[in-house]
Parts: structure tokens; C-alpha cells; sequence
């Protein structure tokens, strides 16, 4: 037959963790825990964990190079260590302790319960670090105990008395401190209970006077409070304090002070409380306004304001964090410069300046063509060619710098990058060309450099003789080579110049 924990025959009954027999546990509560080492050149060892007296079921691995150790202290002082230096088990002041040591690991067991208070050490004995995981049921040895009433308030006439509770040690017998009562969450301190008591009338020179109902004019002792201090801060969550005391009314009305336990019969009030715990003003920035400038560099805007917990407009907020309120900015949309467009009055050579006019073209707020100069002639003398680069470039206005573009992005026509050119007849040789070096002359490549050419030849009159007026450039189509006005039919496939005007006669005319 089975055989319970209370030794009946036939029971079912077994100890709880905390070794109670048919117990329900809670004379008992389980600390885990781990600890890591932290190595340290001031010191060789460190304490993991301190388990005390009456504990049970006592497990702890450590993982790492280190090595565990035992120190131990009776009941009556008498204390011991054990280094724990090989595998086995032994008796450690009458407790069982079975050790497992591994190359990278160590583990220690005691059932228990534990015959005296040990503290589990850690020697260090290498560079890297080590972790302990303990586990072990702590016995809870300091339980609240309710007093018996305390002596009556008055002795006669009617009082009261009331209650209390002490902390009291299960394992001394004796009342300590109510902190070690604290340490465990599981004890509730019992409330103080209050009775009436020497309810006797008390004796007077004229006989015995009347007692009035107590709770009418006797009333019971109180808490009174002092009014809160000031916030310790503004916002952002604070405190405040008061003092709290037991006070006593007496049958005329006069208040005074008694000892605390009077009143223990009610909760005290708090002497402590949070305040202002709404948030602190803080900066809110506004979105940004447009940059200043629509290409290039620039700078924005926004607005900044300190704003409270309702989200109105306050102030408070720290200087020191005040987010900025301009910041550069750049549109990445280039700035296109154009260069000021004024007359030019043609001097001779006129068709040298009509011809840098025409190729020397500037860089606008555009993108455009730009060519480079013609190369020389491929030839020293008869029929050539000429080559020049073109490229698509813009003029960026806040850099003053240019830039070169994709030849797509300039619109038009591109200018041709390739012509003919005549260095004159060879030696030897008539200046009548054949057929096909007329044709190559004036036929296939008639687009790209003609014989013919417009040249500026000067300025008309002005058209006004005061006042102000304009004068226009004379353009005509000369032979490059005999220097002789040709019919301007043979111009036609040459870009004609642009028209050229000019101020003049700029004095004021005089008065009618």
C-alpha cells in the first residue's frame, strides 16, 4: 500500500516545493536568476548568489572557463568554504551537495533543505566570460503576526484599542524589523482592528455625569494633513510631499496630536504624489516654405513655435533646442544666364567680324549649340576638308560656370560639324578645275562652305539726325577670293548674317 507524507497508510498525500506536507505551497517562493561575470583586474572572485538557510531543490550550471565555490554560515557563526575542485558528492555542513564539472561547464545540485545560509562564489580563471543560472524554492521566514489590543485610550468613560502587526522570524522566534517583512510580496499585512473599551461612567465630585453616545461626541482618532508643497517641477512629472499625523478631537473641540497606531485602523494618506506629469512645452516646426529661388541656390523658411500639452502656443521651450528656421536649398533646375545682346558695329575686315558673329555664337539661359573652330584645312592646297566640334552646353547662373548637355537637349538644327575648303591651285596645275572638282566645289558640299559668302560691307544713314536713332548693317555677297560683289543668288545656300542695328544721333534735338 502506498504510504503519504503524513504516514497513513493508503494517503495520497504529498510535500509541497516547500517541503510541507499536503502544503499548498506558500511557506516557499521560487527564485531564478542568472549572473554574468565581470571580469575585473582588482579582484579574483565575485559572489553569484546568496541561498538561505532551510532552502530546497538548489540548481545552478555555470557556462565558461571559471570555477564555483562554497562558503557557508551556520545558525550559531560557524562558517566553511569548499572549492569544489573535482566531481563527486559530499556533505557540506550536514547538507548534501552533489558537483559535475565539465571541461566548459560545471553544474551543482542540493535537494536540501539547506542546513545553513551558502553563498555560491565564482573564482575567475580566464579571459572570456562565464554566466551562472541558478533556480532554488526560498523559504519565507519572516511572516507578519497580529498583536494582541494595546492598552485602552481612556480609562474610563469610553476608549478604544486597537490592534497591530509585527514581524516575526520563524526561525529565531523573535519580532524583527518590519523590512524583512517586505522582502516577501506574498505576506499581506493583517489591517489593525479597533474596539470600544472602558465604557464605564468616570467618577465626579457631584456624582457620576453621563456618558454621550460615543460616536456623537467621543469621535475616533484621525489623519490630518499638511496642504501639498509646491510642484518639483513644472511639467514633465514631478512630486510633492505633506506630513501626515494622528490627531484626536475631544468633546469641547480642541485637536491634538497622538500616536500614530490610534489610527491605524484607517489606510494613511499618502505623503508623496506625482504632479504636473503632462508633457513639457516642446518645439514644433512648421513645414517648409518654397526655396527663394526657382533654379539654383537658395534658402527656405518655416515657421517655429514652443507648444504645451494642449497644443497651444506658450513659452518655456529651451533655446538650446530650438530646431533652425532657414536652411539653404537647391533647385535642381540649372539657372541659364543669357549675355546681354548689344550692337556690333562692323569693321573692316567686315566679312572676318561678320564670320566670328556667325560662328562665335554665346552661351545663353538656353541650351544650345556651341561650335568649336574649324580646323585647318586638310590640304595645303586644292580641295579639303575642315572639321570643328559641336557641343550642347548652358550657362548655370548661380555657379557662373558651364556645363555641358546631351546633344538632345538642344533644339534646332545641329550646325554641321564638317566642310569643304579650297587652299588654291596646286602647282603645276591650271586654276580650272574638272567637272567633278566643281562639283565637289559648288555641288554636294555647296551647304557647308560656299566660294560665295555674305559679308557685312557697313551702315546705312541714320534715321533720324537727333534724338536718337538707328543704323542698319549693310550686308552683301562678295567672292572670298577676288573680293568682288557677286550676285546674291550665289549666297543663298550661306546663312545670311543676322541683322545688325545701332544707336546714333544720340544728342537731344533742339527745342522748336
Amino acid at each position: 500500500q502506498i504510504v503519504g507524507c503524513d504516514h497513513q497508510l493508503g494517503s495520497a498525500v504529498k510535500e509541497d516545493n516547500c517541503g510541507v506536507c499536503n502544503g499548498d505551497g506558500s511557506t516557499c517562493r521560487l527564485v531564478r536568476g542568472q549572473y554574468k561575470s565581470q571580469l575585473s583586474a582588482s579582484k579574483l572572485d565575485d559572489t553569484v548568489v546568496a541561498i538561505p538557510y532551510g532552502s530546497r531543490q538548489v540548481r545552478l550550471v555555470l557556462k565558461g572557463p571559471d570555477h564555483l565555490y562554497l562558503e557557508t554560515k551556520t545558525l550559531q557563526g560557524v562558517k566553511s568554504e569548499n572549492s569544489l575542485s573535482t566531481t563527486g558528492s559530499f556533505l557540506v555542513q550536514n547538507s548534501s551537495v552533489d558537483f559535475q564539472k565539465f571541461p566548459d561547464k560545471e553544474i551543482l545540485r542540493m535537494s536540501g533543505p539547506l542546513t545553513a545560509d551558502f553563498t555560491i562564489k565564482i573564482h575567475y580563471a580566464g579571459a572570456a566570460d562565464s554566466s551562472v543560472q541558478f533556480i532554488f524554492y526560498q523559504p519565507i521566514i519572516h511572516r507578519w503576526r497580529e498583536t494582541d489590543f494595546f492598552p485602552c485610550s481612556a480609562s474610563c468613560g469610553g476608549g478604544y484599542q486597537l490592534t497591530s502587526a509585527e514581524c516575526f522570524d520563524l526561525r529565531s522566534n523573535r519580532v524583527v524589523a518590519d523590512q524583512y517583512c517586505h522582502y516577501f510580496p506574498e505576506n499581506i499585512k493583517p489591517k489593525p482592528k479597533l474596539q470600544e473599551c472602558n465604557l464605564d461612567p468616570c467618577p465626579a465630585s457631584d456624582g457620576y455625569k453621563q456618558i454621550m453616545p460615543y460616536d456623537l461626541y467621543h469621535p475616533l482618532p484621525r489623519w490630518e494633513s499638511t496642504p501639498w508643497t509646491a510642484c518639483s517641477s513644472s511639467c514633465g512629472g514631478g512630486i510633492q510631499s505633506r506630513s501626515v499625523s494622528c490627531v484626536e478631537e475631544d468633546i469641547q473641540g480642541h485637536i491634538s496630536p497622538v500616536e500614530e497606531w490610534k489610527c491605524m485602523y484607517t489606510p494613511k494618506m499618502p505623503v508623496v504624489q506625482p504632479c504636473n506629469i503632462f508633457d513639457c512645452p516642446k518645439w514644433l516646426a512648421q513645414e517648409w516654405s518654397p526655396c527663394t529661388v526657382t533654379c539654383g541656390q537658395g534658402l527656405r523658411y518655416r515657421v517655429v513655435l514652443c507648444i504645451d500639452h494642449r497644443g497651444m502656443h506658450t513659452g518655456g521651450c529651451s533655446p538650446k533646442t530650438k530646431p533652425h528656421i532657414k536652411e539653404e536649398c537647391v533647385v535642381p533646375t540649372p539657372c541659364y544666364k543669357p549675355k546681354e545682346k548689344l550692337p556690333v558695329e562692323a569693321k573692316l575686315p567686315w566679312y572676318k567680324q561678320a564670320q566670328e558673329l556667325e560662328e562665335g555664337t554665346a552661351i545663353s539661359e538656353e541650351p544650345s549649340f556651341i561650335p568649336e573652330a574649324w580646323s585647318t584645312c586638310s590640304v595645303t592646297c586644292g580641295v579639303g576638308s575642315q572639321m570643328r566640334l559641336v557641343k550642347c552646353q548652358v550657362l548655370l547662373s548661380f555657379s557662373q560656370s558651364v556645363a555641358d548637355l546631351p546633344i538632345d537637349e538642344c533644339e534646332g538644327p545641329k550646325p554641321v560639324s564638317q566642310r569643304a575648303c579650297y587652299s588654291g591651285p596646286c602647282s603645276g596645275e591650271t586654276a580650272e578645275h574638272t567637272p567633278e572638282e566643281t562639283q565637289l566645289l559648288y555641288g554636294s558640299l555647296q551647304e557647308l562652305d560656299e566660294l560665295y559668302d555674305w559679308e557685312y560691307e557697313g551702315f546705312t544713314e541714320c534715321s533720324e539726325s537727333c534724338g536718337g536713332g538707328v543704323q542698319e548693317a549693310v550686308v552683301t555677297c562678295l567672292n572670298k577670293q577676288t573680293r568682288e560683289i557677286a550676285d546674291e543668288t550665289l549666297c543663298v545656300s550661306s546663312r545670311r548674317p543676322p541683322q545688325l542695328l545701332k544707336a546714333c544721333s544720340l544728342d537731344p534735338c533742339p527745342p522748336r
